[in-house]
This record gives C-alpha cells, structure tokens and sequence, in this order.
C-alpha cells in the first residue's frame, strides 16, 4: 500500500465527508494503491455500542454521582434530576444503544453485535411504547409536545434524540469538548498558541474511545507488515490527513502522533483540506512539524504530484531530523529540521495539472460501507433533513465558484477563485457505476454554488437513465433559473437548494458585490417552489457597515418570503472578517477607511484568517431574537408577527414595504407569461409528462402533470394523434428525436400552435 487517507473525527454521521474519495481517485491515476478510512463513524461506533457505553459508564457514574449532589447543593434540580436518570438507566442505555442504532441505520447492526438480525422496524414498537426503554430530556420533550399519540413513525426522531441525550451526558461528566458533529470546535477556533492546542490531545474522548478505534485499524499485524513490506522496498507509505474544520483539529493532531509514535520514519505524515487552507496558510509554528512532515494546501493534487517528484518519499531522503530540503514544493509547506519551508504558490506546470485533473476526477468511494452510517433525524422542517437523514454522494460538478465577488467571501483563496468545471458526461457515469455497486441514489452536491451549464447536463444525463439520482446542492440565486429550467431540473431528481442572500435588501446585495437582486432572488425562489424544490437561505446579520435598520429591513423581507411560502428553512450566520476576503483586500488598499480590523496580540497559530473588527459587538444583541423568530417562521408559526416583537430593546421600524415581495412575485408572474409566449424553439423543447391522451370522442386532450389532470382543446388539423403522440413522446429526454416533432411543425402550423398551449403544463423550453 502507498498511501493511506485518513479523516478524523467528527465531522458528519450520516455520510462520509468527500476529501478522501477525491484524494483516493488522484491517487488511482498516479499508480499509486491507496485506502482511505472515515475515522468519524468509526469513533461513533467505538463509543455507541453495548461496549462503549459500558465502557462510559463504568468511567462516569461516581462522577456524575459527584455532579448529582453539587447541582443539589447550587439549587439545580432539574441538572440533579436530569444526571441521576443517566445513571439509574446505565442498564438499559446498555442494552438499547445497539437497536437504537439500528433503527437510525434501517436495521443494520452496530458494534460488537454483527449478528443481530432484527430490522429497525421491528424495533421500532418497543422503542416507542416501552416503559423499559431508556429516556433523556430530548426525548421526553419531544414525547410531551406531540400533537398526536406517539406511533412506530416517531421512531428515528426519538432514536436521533437518544443520541443527542447520551451526548449530553458525554459533555457533562466525561469530556466537555464532545459533541456528535465537528469535536472540539471551540477549542480550536478559539485557543491562540499550538502549544494550548497539545494539551487538548489528552482529552478523554480522544484518549478512551479514539486511541482504541485507531489501534483497531493501524496497530494491526496485517497493518504493520503492510508498512514494513513498503519500507523495505525503499518507499515511505503516505498517511493524508484530512482537516476540513476547524473542531477536527485536534483529533487530526492525535492522528497524527499515533502513526508517529508507531511507525516512525516508514510513514510520510501529511495534513490538509479547508481548515488548513484558510488558517494555516501562514504557519509559523515549527512544533506542528513534530507531527506532520507537510501541509498540504488547496485542491491537493499539484502539491502532492510535486512531492512525488521530489523523492521526499524515498526512505532514504528525510523531511526533517537535520536533513535539508533545498527547494520549495507547489503548495506544500515543508521542515528541514531547523527552518520551515514556505510552499511555492504558483508554478504554469502544476496548475495546469491540477485543472486537468480537476476535470478529469470523479471521486472514488469504493472504500466506504455505507450501511454504517445512520440518518438522523434533528428537525420536522423537511429541508432541515436533508443535511442528515440520508446517505449522499458528496461531488462537486465545478471546483471553485463561477462568481467569486462576493465581499464576504474568501475570493482569493483556490476553493473559491479557482474555478473549473468537471467533465459531466465521465462525473455522472462514474458516479452512476458506484451507485450500482453501493446502493446509494442521493447526491449532494458541495459546489460552490452548482453552474447552472453543468446542473442542466448532469439533470439531462439523470432524467434519461434507468436509474436515477435524487440530488440537491448550493446555487446562486439569479435570473436565469427560469420556470421551465426548473421544471427540467425538478423533473431530473432535484429535491433541494441551498444558496445565499446574505442582505435581504437592494442596498444590502449591492453593498457586498452579490451580482443579483431581490426580484431575481425571488423569480428564483418561486420557480423552485412551483416545481416542488425545497429552498434554504443564508444570511448575514452584523456585516461591517450594517445598521440597526439594515437588520430590521433585511429581517422583513425574509418575513414576506416566508410569509408567501418562498423558502423552507433559513440560517443567520454572523458576519466574520477574514483575511482572504475581497473587503479585507479592499481595505488593504485604502478603500473603505470606516473598517477597522483588530490585529491579534501575539504569535497565535490560529488568528491568521478570522479577524476582530471595531464594532463587531453592536450586532450581538439581535442574534437570540433573530433566531428565535427564524425558528418559528422555518416550522410556518408567528408570520404575521411584527418584526420589532422579536426582541426586548427598541428598533428602528423596517422602511420595506409591506408588500414588498408580493410586489417582487407579480412581477415575476409577468416575466413568465413573456416566457410562455415567446416563439417557440422546437430543439430546445422537452416533454415532462407521460402520454397524452385524446378524449371527448377526440376533441380534447389529457395529461397529468404535477399531479393536477389537465385538459387542452384538440386543434390538430391533418394531423394524425398517434403521429403527434410519438412525436411528442420524442421529446422527452430518453428517446429524444426532435426532428420527429420539426417534421410535423413544418407540414402544419396548428401543431406550433397546440405547443405554445402546452407551455408551462409539462412542456419545457430550455
């Protein structure tokens, strides 16, 4: 084996984080044998298991008896009662964890029970009804405000808040930094030396549950020899280290150290992926280099190409340890044993590899078991569910994003300027080709934001295949997704978008470079909910220069669209200065005197792209009353409340029209009837429907379409109906023949004209 792909935990439960797969199909190419593992549902499953919960709570019980009576002491009782059930349930959290792991993963088996047999389903009446079942806070609160008597559907909500209870428990008694998604994010986004960064490598999690999951799979004799077989034939084995967030840091760190410690100089250690790419990018810290021997920046495939040339994996040439390394690697940042190595940023050779390659790949999840994983249920609002409950493909169609001008946004970084497309046709056919094998039908797209040249091909390609993928993904909201593009898309296995509005006001878009407006935003929006897509926004509270009343206005208009069923479900994240984003670009070259960046004290590792900024502070007091009433809105509560209600301190009050986007949605409806009387285009035409039928003794037709019947008046003259049903047929997507359809068009005029009757009934123009 040449390299290992390693990526620590926990970053997502549900489906694997797609790094490894895309690292995995480079390495294919470069005759390099490569494994690549997802140590987060590996770490899950050493922990929620018959073992690790036995393990947890022979550990934890004296503690949380500790805790019982200190919150007794403090008047806590609800922290008291709450840590006591824990503890005179342990048997039956023991018993239950493996079914109700289970459950969540539709009956596959979990932990040191691969026999079980029982399917989730089955489970599920006990689960639910019960009284020896176990019980935490989440789940009784959400038994308690049920509108209906509790059934066999409850099952995964409650079995997902079984989980959300244990991992309360974690926090509480056992390791302060656990949660089930991203461990230790506030220790390593806010700790400011490497050296505070250490001491969390000891942390219990990590050092109970972690250290067994990784001697499971690299302390192995199978293991040992494997990496000894590769030294002895004069090559280091590569172990990439994936850190796409900031709270998969440490245990990175701790990866790290247990192949270090093991193996020594038979492995090349490397880290790499987002985290890294934003925050790293400046390291000048050389204990990190006790861990790794480089960091890796960006795509991947150009620094890693280069290290291939570099012999650096020849055994006999040391990346440290007083050895020198004379020159710069692309994009991977090195130690010579006495001074760190800065990465060459540019070089024409590897950068057009890398597009080539961009093209090219198609991600290689061959590795993966994904029956491992479960789908967690965290929310009833439908487009909520889409980030857990399912196991998606993770691809991209483009790397980078095709606008890359948004103020906010870290433009001068590659994930976001270096944009290239991929090659759809090989994308999909690969992807189609492991779907078969695995049995997984969902893809979600991580672009960006999805091109829409490439979203029409890839939903052209899946619309005309026996087996199609239900996909969703980020966009831009723009103009140019019309009604019947989405119609396209939607009739394609669209289920969802995602996509930013950021400031929710004319001023507000133009103010941070968006390229887009509100009517374009909500002609949008309306063609994807007329098709049946689920919408997401994000938005932006406490940007730089934003006011009292740009955050009431902005507030407003995501009232009205909510208010006319526009979007599904919302997120307000707060505006955070970074080094690579074009305000701070702007700013460095005097534009925009009114910023004030703060600097941070000291030589900390982790302050190199998030920066404090004067004023920052002002917008705190809108984020409980923001979020309060987004919540409420998400699940169709409080939508004619006013805005100001939200909070307990005075406002301004919004300036926004009350019908604002009422307003915006006419417009929109008018554009679409231009659209539906344009001049028909026959090659651009398509059929979304099944046959259309004659009825009335023939003077009439029929169809469904979005499961409304709907009827047109026969005007078809000298024009046989079987004749135009096969024509019509011909343009769908799988036995496509539009000069079927033109051959009719051109002996007789009323067929053009029966056409333009079906425009926006099941007829697309694209």
């Amino acid at each position: 084996m040449d390299a290992f792909i390693v990526l620590p935990p926990l970053v997502q439960l549900n489906t694997a984080y797609p790094s490894g797969a895309y690292l995995k199909s480079f390495f294919k190419t470069q005759n390099l044998d490569a494994r690549w593992f997802d140590l987060s549902i590996e770490l899950f499953n050493e922990i929620f298991c018959r073992r690790g919960l036995e393990c947890l709570f022979e550990k934890c019980t004296d503690i949380a008896l500790k805790k019982y009576d200190e919150a007794l002491k403090n008047g806590d009782s609800g922290s008291a009662q709450a840590l006591l059930r824990y503890v005179s349930e342990s048997s039956r959290w023991i018993d239950w964890i493996e079914s109700i792991v289970a459950i969540l993963r539709d009956g596959n088996p979990s932990g040191d029970n691969p026999d079980c047999r029982t399917s989730g389903r089955e489970l599920c009446h006990g689960f639910i009804f019960s009284p020896f079942a176990p019980r935490g806070m989440r789940m009784e609160n959400f038994l308690s405000n049920l509108d209906h008597e509790p059934t066999t559907d409850d099952a995964r909500f409650l079995a997902s808040l079984a989980l959300a209870d244990l991992a309360d428990f974690i926090a509480v008694v056992f390791d302060s930094e656990f949660s089930l998604v991203r461990y230790a994010e506030s220790l390593a986004i806010s700790e400011t030396s490497f050296a505070q960064i250490e001491k969390g490598l000891d942390s219990p999690v990590l050092k109970t549950f972690y250290e067994k999951t990784l001697q499971r799979f690299f302390a192995t004799r199978e293991f040992t020899e494997e990496l000894s077989n590769n030294f002895d034939s004069g090559k280091k084995v590569l172990i990439c280290i994936s850190v796409p967030f900031a709270g998969t840091f440490t245990a990175a760190l701790y990866t790290a150290r247990f192949f270090r410690q093991h193996y020594g100089d038979k492995v090349f250690i490397s880290i790499g992926g987002g985290f890294i790419n934003t925050e790293l990018r400046e390291i000048s810290d050389k204990k990190i280099f006790d861990y790794v021997d480089s960091i890796s920046y960006d795509r991947g495939y150009g620094s890693y190409k280069a290290l291939f040339e570099s012999g650096l994996l020849n055994q006999k040439k040391e990346c440290g340890n007083g050895k020198k390394i004379l020159n710069q690697l692309y994009k991977m940042r090195l130690f010579d044993g006495e001074k760190i190595i800065a990465q060459k940023e540019s070089d024409p050779g590897f950068q057009k590899f890398e597009e080539t390659v961009t093209a090219e790949i198609v991600p290689d999840f061959s590795d993966i078991d994904f029956s491992k994983y479960p789908r967690m249920i965290d929310d009833t609002n439908p487009m909520q569910r889409l980030w857990s409950d399912g196991s998606w493909l993770k691809v991209y169609l483009a790397h980078g994003c095709y606008w890359h001008k948004c103020d906010f946004c870290d433009v001068t970084l590659d994930y976001v300027s270096g944009y290239r497309q991929t090659k759809i046709e090989k994308l999909y056919g690969g992807l189609l080709e492991q779907a078969q094998k695995k049995k997984i039908w969902g893809i979600h797209f991580v672009d960006e934001a999805m091109p829409i040249s490439a979203l029409t091909k890839f939903s052209l390609l899946n619309s005309a295949s026996e087996n199609r993928f239900s996909f969703w993904g980020n966009i831009r909201f723009e103009k140019n997704f019309s009604y019947d593009l989405v119609s396209l898309f939607s009739y394609s296995g669209l289920v969802g978008v995602s996509g930013g509005i950021e400031i929710a006001t004319g001023s507000g878009l133009d103010g941070i470079h968006k390229g887009t407006d509100i009517d374009s935003i909500v002609g949008a929006c309306c063609a994807f909910k007329e098709n049946g897509v689920l919408v997401h926004a994000y938005m932006i509270y406490g940007y730089w220069n934003q006011s009292d009343q740009d955050t009431i206005n902005s507030m407003e208009t995501l009232r009205q669209m909510y208010a006319a069923e526009l979007l599904d479900s919302s997120f307000w994240h707060k505006f955070v200065l970074t080094r690579h984003s074009r305000i701070y670009s702007e700013w460095e070259k005097g534009m925009h005197p009114d910023l004030k960046p703060i600097e941070p004290k000291g030589a900390g590792v982790f302050a190199k792209n998030g920066l404090h900024f004067q004023g920052e502070d002002r917008s705190e007091k809108f984020s409980d009353g923001l979020n309060r009433a987004l919540q409420a809105w998400m699940h169709g509560e409080s939508l004619n409340k006013k805005v100001n209600r939200w909070f307990d301190f005075k406002t301004p009050e919004p300036t926004v029209k009350s019908d604002y986007i009422e307003e915006s949605i006419r417009r929109y409806e008018k554009k679409k009837e231009r659209d539906f009387s344009a001049p028909i285009d026959i090659s651009r035409l398509y059929w979304l429907c099944g046959p259309i039928n004659p009825v009335d003794g023939g003077k009439n037709f029929c169809w469904l379409y979005m499961q409304d019947l709907c009827r047109e008046k026969n005007i078809l003259k000298n024009v046989s109906v079987r004749d135009f049903q096969n024509a019509l047929y011909a343009l769908g997507t799988k036995n496509r023949n539009v000069s079927l359809m033109k051959n009719l068009a051109e002996k007789n005029q009323c067929v053009v004209d029966f056409l333009k009757n079906l425009r926006g009934a099941g007829l697309a123009m694209v």
